[in-house]
C-alpha cells in the first residue's frame, strides 16, 4: 500500500512524501519526497492528463 504524508522534521516546512508500506503498517518501504511546489507541478501534469478528472490533488498554501 503507498501513502501520501504530510510531514515536518526539525521544525521545517512540511513536506508531502509518498512511501510504500507493509500490509501491517509496521514497516515503510522507499518512498519519495516532494516540496508543496512539487506536489502542485505534479497534480497540474496529472489532471492535465485526465487521471485526476474526479480526485484532483489540491494544495493549500
Amino acid at each position: 500500500m503507498k501513502e501520501l504524508s504530510l510531514v515536518s522534521w526539525n521544525d521545517k516546512d512540511p513536506s508531502s512524501i509518498l512511501h510504500e508500506w507493509s500490509p501491517d503498517h509496521l514497516k515503510m518501504g522507499k518512498g519519495v519526497t516532494f516540496t508543496k511546489e512539487e506536489l502542485k507541478k505534479l497534480s497540474d501534469f496529472l489532471y492535465g492528463l485526465s487521471l485526476l478528472s474526479k480526485h484532483r490533488i489540491y494544495v493549500r498554501n
